[in-house]
């Protein structure tokens, strides 16, 4: 079962146009959505307005040294979580949900047929990315989510929020149900091939609404803060009266309206065990 691909198997019922068609729709979706959401929230617009002041205002800095710093700490390893077991669940669900993409792509496109049949290692890895999402994902539902591990909610609350992660858990677990289930000739598993279609359409579809879009963001946004701590910029802040509450209150309003989101980047608001 692990060696073999589960697309494959589908021919008999759908041409491997089908699933392709499918991915590429997805595909689409996500850049569709990401364009909308920085639309929507000025994240492009502020990033480059920020990279024009550093450039008129800041020192001159390594920016070459500050990228490659920025993807070894900030992207490959998470290094924005302060708490491991935090970083563990997210680097288990990041890199699987990649390793998960990247052999759906291979699977669906290069070998679409049984007649030309997956090198083992190919659904091997599949099944693996799988695993790993659902691992890190299901630890950080139940026992690392800020509201179940430090406010004591219930875990099955669902809030807006809660998009990106749950349909992904159920994209990735109707995908491995169905799996199973068809490798053991079951007819059930035409329902849970729906439902996989389904969930990962609205985690790709979604975007919009999700958090799908902030793992592009976020990257820019660790780029732009060390660059921000290393010309000096990020100190270049607005005298204001300690004597004057109206003009803290307009420079309050002034910082709300204007100050992009801090995108998750360590903003220590205590020190348990969660953030």
């Amino acid at each position: 079962m692990l060696a073999q691909n589960p697309f494959a198997v589908l021919n008999g019922v759908l041409p491997p146009s089908a699933m392709q068609l499918f991915v590429a729709l997805m595909v689409l979706a996500v850049i569709v959505g990401t364009l909308l959401d920085m639309a929507h929230k000025g994240s492009a617009k502020y990033f480059f307005a920020n990279a024009r002041k550093s450039r008129a205002q800041g020192k001159p800095v390594d920016k070459a040294s500050i990228a490659v710093k920025t993807l070894a700490v900030d992207v490959l390893a998470s290094g924005e979580f302060c708490n491991p077991r935090r970083r563990l669940a997210h680097l288990l669900t990041m890199y699987g949900f990649i390793l998960y993409l990247v052999t759906t792509a291979i699977l669906v496109y290069v070998y679409p047929t049984a007649a030309a049949p997956a090198p083992a290692l190919v659904p091997q890895l599949w099944w693996l990315g799988a695993a790993m999402v659902m691992v890190g994902g299901y630890w950080f539902w139940f026992f690392i989510r800020v509201d179940v591990a430090a406010e004591g909610s219930s875990p099955l609350r669902l809030m807006r929020a809660d998009l990106f992660i749950v349909s992904l858990l159920a994209s990735v677990t109707f995908g491995v149900l169905w799996a199973v289930l068809q490798a053991n000739g079951s007819a059930v598993s035409w329902l849970f091939f729906g439902l996989y279609l389904l969930a990962t359409a609205v985690l790709f579809g979604g975007v919009y609404w999700s958090k799908f879009a902030h793992m592009f963001f976020k990257p820019a946004a660790a780029f732009d803060k060390r660059v921000a701590e290393a010309d000096g910029t990020n100190m270049n802040l607005p005298l204001i009266s300690r004597d004057d509450p109206a003009q803290r209150e307009r420079h309050s309003m002034e910082l709300l309206k204007n100050a992009p989101m801090d995108m998750g980047l360590g903003i220590k608001r205590e020190a348990p065990r969660h953030y």
